[in-house]
């Protein structure tokens, strides 16, 4: 019997260089999800939507010049989720014969017929979706072709580097290398397939310093896209020695209010707990402290928020969201003031609201850098607490209660004087977020948030 042909693909092309390397042709991928949408009608569901992706990847972890472990994987899915009416189920293979298909398809539906209706269920509406020829090339694939013996070799200069920064850094947790490639097609019974290939490489390094009960560690590392936009091994070894030798005679402070001061890479976790409070699932379940303040001013007057899914290379661009709804720039956070929820379509009909297209998460939040680098940050605080390293997850997003473990140095007249450890930051994310007195121009890109290190004016530390 002749196969399905696919509806027509979101004009997003894999690269000439991207099959390959995959197992299977991007064809393949559509030709599956099309055979899938086909078997879930006949079989009489009212809509369908399926995902097929394929991905590989190496790891390589040096310690102590010593290849530690060598990883590769390689995994391929198929997801299908069924509505049968307002009733919905899913089921999900690795197999992609014919019959394993068909199969899951068929359990999917199995699912659904015995599940509630939920009057929310269901595709999104089909003038929210991506269209064919809307011409994003967002540049997302960078194949890196590093042979293991490569990637030993980088590590191990990696760790190298880091143990010539001085005789004081006593031992390493290792460093490694990893490449990982992926390709996808997201495809509904409205029409709608699209897809495309990624790529994401990283490069770290952990080391300890001093002896005995003295002993401190640190890391750092660099991820992107494109392996030719990664720090050196150098670099990053080094970074990581020097962070672990100034955390040496690291000691207590007293209980007191102060100014905090979050460096750049733990500044995104406050953007994390602010799109959590700001999520869908958040709002209509009521467990968020920023139940209606959408339009009223919920940051300083000095923060400003984007979210830019379009960045060409990016490390979260789509131009897609998980449900095949075109994503779109938008400001989300204007001198302060809240302008936009993070939805999906499920979420956004409980809420008698449209869809942000965060269905999967946000793409590329940005916060406005300020003037000042880091050192200007230092001199603004003057006297208070830099924090590095957060530890624990106590935050309670109703009420907006926000207490976590955490370590980093003392600053005393604009100058870091000695690190800090074994203490609680604590206040509330109302006040953090309505106290940040300025924003840093220090970004560090590592994720889905961009953001530079973050002043607060004051909040409570815990020490002896």
């Amino acid at each position: 019997m002749p196969r399905s042909a696919p509806p027509s693909a979101l004009a997003q092309s894999p690269s000439p260089a991207a099959p390959a390397r995959f197992a299977q042709s991007f064809a393949t991928l559509q030709q599956l999800a099309a055979d899938a949408l086909a078997h879930a009608k006949a079989k009489g569901s009212s809509a369908c939507e399926v995902e097929v992706s394929e991905g590989f990847g190496q790891s390589a972890t040096v310690r102590r010049g010593e290849v530690e472990t060598i990883e590769y994987n390689r995994d391929k899915g198929i997801g299908v989720t069924v509505y049968v009416g307002k009733r919905r189920g899913s089921a999900s293979t690795s197999d992609f014969s014919p019959e394993a298909l068909r199969q899951t398809v068929e359990a999917a539906l199995d699912i659904a017929r015995f599940t509630a209706e939920d009057e929310f269920s269901g595709l999104p509406d089909a003038e929210l979706l991506a269209r064919a020829g809307a011409g994003f090339d967002l540049d997302l694939h960078h194949p890196w072709a590093l042979p293991i013996e490569d990637a030993i070799a980088q590590a191990r200069r990696c760790e190298d580097a880091a143990f010539a920064v001085s005789k004081k850094i006593s031992n390493s947790e290792g460093a490694s290398v990893a490449t990982q490639e992926a390709q996808f097609v997201h495809a509904n019974s409205l029409g709608f397939m699209g897809g495309y290939p990624t790529s994401r490489h990283s490069l770290s390094c952990s080391v300890i310093a001093g002896k005995g009960s003295a002993m401190q560690r640190d890391d750092w590392y660099s991820t992107a896209r494109d392996a030719s936009a990664l720090a050196s091994p150098e670099d990053i070894g080094a970074t990581a020695a020097r962070r672990a030798l100034s955390r040496l005679g690291s000691r207590r402070i007293a209980t007191c209010s102060a100014p905090v001061l979050f460096e750049a890479p733990v500044a995104a976790s406050l953007l994390n707990s602010f799109v959590h409070a700001a999520s869908g699932s958040s709002l209509y379940r009521r467990s968020t402290f920023l139940l209606d303040r959408l339009g009223k001013r919920v940051f300083s007057k000095k923060v400003n928020i984007s979210e830019q899914p379009h960045l060409r290379g990016a490390l979260a661009s789509s131009p897609f969201d998980n449900e095949g709804v075109a994503t779109r720039a938008r400001d989300l956070v204007v001198d302060g003031v809240l302008q936009g929820w993070f939805l999906s379509t499920y979420s956004a009909r409980k809420l008698g609201l449209v869809t942000t297209g965060n269905a999967g998460g946000s793409h590329n939040l940005i916060v406005v850098p300020g003037k000042r680098d880091f050192k200007g940050l230092l001199r603004k605080m003057d006297r208070g607490l830099l924090v590095t390293e957060l530890l624990g997850q106590g935050i309670n997003y109703v009420t907006g209660d926000y207490s976590r473990g955490a370590a980093g140095y003392w600053v005393e007249n604009g100058e870091i004087v000695h690190a800090v450890d074994e203490i609680t930051i604590a206040g509330n994310l109302r006040d953090i977020f309505r106290n940040i007195a300025a924003v840093g121009n220090d970004v560090v890109v590592r994720g889905s948030k961009q953001v530079g290190s973050l002043l607060i004016e004051e909040m409570k530390i815990a020490g002896d």
